[in-house]
């Protein structure tokens, strides 16, 4: 206890510039002291701003303060002194390339233990004192030691951002809140992060509950998991048992009927092969003799071509055709009919007894789907916000509404060049990719009607009209909607729909499943058609415009 009293008077003895015990102490008009070399040093380097500071509290004096030693500490330091106790800090107070150093020090400098948001500086213990000793300083705002400081200060007004513009979003000056951000919806910092605070700690509650549900789930699909995996083992293992039985039975008849057949292979072949050797000599003979005709072809001169003509052109008699039977191979023909008639009946009892299996199999599911909504309500769980890639939207498409509606245009737009975009229909495609569950609603208006579409993103935007065209294609999907009539089309394929006329269309997709389905929006759902289908790749949502300028379209935002 002795040690740790002799340390804290050492420390409340020692000069805050060079950390050290007073040497010829000197007390300034704010109470502060120092040594007298130490403050005439840090003094002279403002010589010329006839203005000078303490510094740690940071009032200013002018004109510079005559300094006196004070004898009192004087005599206290030296009394300190004859306690031999004058340990440097250890090496870990010291401020590494990491951390945050104390603005006060000098030399090497200590670790900030705080940042006061109020002067800007950050301190390490000893120079942090007086914000625990002085009245004034008591009320600044200390923090964690931060090297952003600087952040908090306006670059325009130099001041500290105590204010927060709520219309613009960002943390303002004083000044500011009256210059160009008169007129907005300000409050003080410390009031928006009382309500931010407030807003996260409601989010955190939800997070954690969300997490504590989702353990509970992961537990109960570990334990599924465990299940599943010991029947399914169990059921293998007397399968396999089962299978390799009745292979057995079968490879065994399997190598007696392919003893038999390559036994008598060899003896044909044999035979085959002899006329085979003749044929190829007849071969042979008969390209030398192609080769002499096309030699005579190319000679330019027509007496000697006449002249040679007859000699070459005759063809000699095959010696071999006659000799030769051309009829389909029935060698071995009876052998595959009888293993055919004995795979056909194993087959018709695999293929009734395997539907069975098959079923009994496929039953067994534990996680199944969650069923398609019922009701808009259901529906809106799984809503998804959407808008439209500017960068895939042909010229004659204006998108406005912050990307979500589309206007069909006489003029074309000023858009820049870009692989992504539509140069021959009148498309669009959303900037998301939909997987998962999701569903999302059109509103759309006009006397031409519009393409309601999904899509993959490697759908050709250039070349011929099925390429590129919405449900012309095996890459999209495309419900056709105007004041009488809907159709579906996929990869050129047309279905007619029956269903209410509506300017609003819900879509629903599961991508997981494989369900594509469209409705038609009014007080209650109906559903237009259902596609069922594997999806490969990601889907976009997309319009078509075709006909008449003035035509809209628009996803809708959903609550």
């Amino acid at each position: 206890m002795a040690q740790k009293g002799v340390q804290l008077d050492r420390e409340t003895f020692s000069c805050s510039i060079c950390l050290d015990l007073l040497k010829d102490p000197v007390t300034i008009p704010c109470g502060h002291s120092y040594c007298m070399n130490c403050i005439n040093s840090f003094w002279d380097v403002d010589k010329g701003k006839k203005l000078y500071s303490c510094p740690q509290c940071r009032q200013t004096f002018t004109p510079r303060p005559v300094l006196v030693k004070s004898t009192m500490l004087a005599v206290l330091v030296e009394e300190l002194k004859k306690t031999g106790l004058q340990a440097a800090p250890a090496d870990h107070c010291y401020a590494g390339p990491e951390d945050v150093a104390c603005d006060v020090c000098t030399g090497r400098k200590l670790k900030a233990l705080k940042s006061c948001l109020q002067c800007l500086v950050s301190y390490c213990e000893k120079h942090l004192q007086p914000h625990y000793d002085v009245a004034q300083l008591k009320k600044h705002k200390l923090v964690e030691p931060s090297k952003k400081l600087q952040e908090n200060i306006c670059s325009r007004h130099d001041e500290v951002k105590k204010m927060f513009c709520r219309t613009d979003q960002q943390c303002i000056c004083y000044l500011c809140s009256v210059d160009q951000h008169k007129g907005h919806d300000t409050v003080s910092a410390a009031a928006e992060r009382t309500e931010r605070q407030r807003e996260l700690e409601g989010s955190r509650q939800k997070l954690q509950q969300r997490i504590q549900d989702r353990e509970k789930e992961v537990k109960l699909l570990q334990q599924e998991v465990e299940a599943i995996n010991h029947s399914a083992g169990k059921t293998v293992e007397h399968s396999e048992k089962i299978f390799t039985q009745l292979i057995g039975l079968i490879d065994k008849r399997r190598s007696d009927v392919k003893q038999q057949i390559r036994s008598q292979q060899e003896t044909e072949v044999s035979r085959v092969k002899e006329l085979q050797e003749k044929l190829e000599q007849e071969i042979t003979e008969l390209k030398r003799k192609d080769a002499e005709l096309e030699q005579l072809s190319h000679t330019e001169d027509h007496n000697q071509f006449l002249h040679n003509y007859p000699s070459v052109s005759a063809l000699s008699q095959s010696t071999h055709s006659s000799s030769i039977n051309i009829r389909p191979l029935r060698y071995f023909e009876d052998v595959t009919a009888a293993v055919s008639e004995l795979r056909d009946k194993l087959q018709d009892i695999l293929r009734e007894t395997w539907t069975n299996i098959s079923q009994t199999v496929t039953e067994v599911d534990v996680l199944l789907s969650n069923p398609e909504p019922k009701t808009r309500a259901g529906f809106l769980k799984y809503s998804q916000e959407i808008t439209l890639d500017p960068n895939t939207a042909n010229r004659n498409l204006l998108l406005s509404e912050g990307n979500r509606k589309v206007t069909l245009m006489n003029q074309q737009q000023s858009y820049s060049s870009h692989t992504d975009r539509f140069t021959y229909c009148f498309q669009v495609l959303s900037r998301e990719s939909l997987t998962g569950r999701c569903y999302w609603e059109v509103e759309w208006s006009g006397t031409g009607g519009v393409f309601v579409a999904v899509a993959y993103k490697n759908i050709s935007r250039t070349g011929n009209w099925k390429e590129c065209t919405f449900g012309l294609n095996d890459k999209s999907w495309s419900l056709i909607c105007d004041d009488s009539s809907y159709q579906i089309w996929h990869n050129s394929s047309q279905t007619p729909v029956s269903g209410p006329p509506s300017s609003r269309i819900g879509v629903y997709l599961d991508h997981r499943a494989g369900v594509l389905s469209f409705y038609s929006v009014s007080e209650t759902m109906t559903l237009l058609h259902r596609v069922q289908t594997t999806f490969t790749q990601p889907l976009y949502a997309g319009f078509w415009l075709p006909y008449y300028a003035g035509d809209t379209a628009e996803f809708s935002k959903l609550k």
